[in-house]
Order: structure tokens, then C-alpha cells, then sequence
């Protein structure tokens, strides 16, 4: 039987308040460059040497790179799941590896993003507060978060994915 593509999701940090969160942080070494180093005008009553300054503007840039970049990707095939969170970790679960598999309510998880050691195992989101809870025959547990649940819910209905 060949491979088929059931469900696609692709998910990204699109919340306009992390971004204002973000892109406000990245003004304040800017202005500091601004003023210290192109104005000549040192920043504060204690000035940071100007390699500080932007050293953390170098790191706020990579910052917003990184959360521009990162991605959450879900596919579930005929034969199996596929999570990428990208760019830090894939993850493949095999059918014949699932004990259990449904899509779930999991609340606030203290965060977005890669959760260890939550009650649900390992939870992969980008926002919201409903995943795909997979239970393996190990024991081990993941969720992976999903911002079209009804959609997600159908992909896994025709499989026997419940314990």
C-alpha cells in the first residue's frame, strides 16, 4: 500500500503581541547604538562599552530570526505521524508504535514551544491549547499542538488509535 498524505498543518508564531514584545526589545539597543555610537552621546548614567551594546542587539536580531523561522510542522500519513518543529527536532511515530492517539483539550502548558516533563509528556506548540495526544507502547507521551483540531480529529478517525 503505498504512502498517503492524510493531514497537513503548518503552524507559526503569528500573535501580534509577541511580536510587539519582540521588535520593542530590539529598540532599545538600537537606540542605544543610535546614541552612543552614532551620536556619540553615551546611553544611561552608566554606559555600556559599545561591543555590549551590540553584542545584545546581535543577539535580540537572532532572536527575532529565530521565532521568524521556527515552524510547526504535522503530517499523518496512511503509515504513520510526522512532527518537525523546526528548526530543533522531527519526530516520526510509527502506527504500529501508538498505543493511543486523540486530539485533546491540554490548557495552558506554562508556555509555547518545547514543554518537558508537562502530565501530557512532551507537548510541541506554537499557541492555542489543543494537540494531538499520542501515547506510545513505551509509555512515553506527546501532544502536538494544532490550530485545526476538527480537521486533525478526521485524519485519525479511520485508524484504531485509541487504547
Amino acid at each position: 500500500m503505498k504512502d498517503k498524505l492524510l493531514f497537513q498543518e503548518k503552524q507559526k508564531f503569528t500573535q501580534w503581541w509577541l511580536w510587539l514584545i519582540l521588535i520593542g526589545m530590539s529598540l532599545i539597543p538600537g537606540y542605544g547604538i543610535f546614541k552612543q555610537l552614532i551620536m556619540d552621546i553615551p546611553f544611561g548614567d552608566n554606559p555600556m562599552p559599545n561591543s555590549l551594546i551590540i553584542a545584545v542587539a546581535v543577539f535580540i536580531i537572532a532572536l527575532l530570526g529565530l521565532f521568524w523561522l521556527m515552524e510547526l510542522r504535522t503530517e499523518i500519513s496512511s503509515r504513520e505521524i510526522r512532527m518537525h518543529f523546526y528548526p530543533f527536532t522531527r519526530k516520526t511515530f510509527k502506527f504500529d508504535d501508538i498505543a493511543s492517539a486523540e486530539v485533546i483539550n491540554y490548557g495552558f502548558v506554562g508556555g509555547w514551544g518545547i514543554r518537558l516533563g508537562t502530565a501530557y509528556g512532551t507537548v510541541y506548540n506554537i499557541k492555542g491549547n489543543q494537540g494531538l495526544a499520542i501515547t506510545l507502547k513505551s509509555g512515553k507521551k506527546y501532544v502536538i499542538g494544532t490550530q485545526v483540531p476538527e480537521e486533525l480529529a478526521k485524519a485519525i478517525a479511520g485508524f484504531d488509535l485509541r487504547a
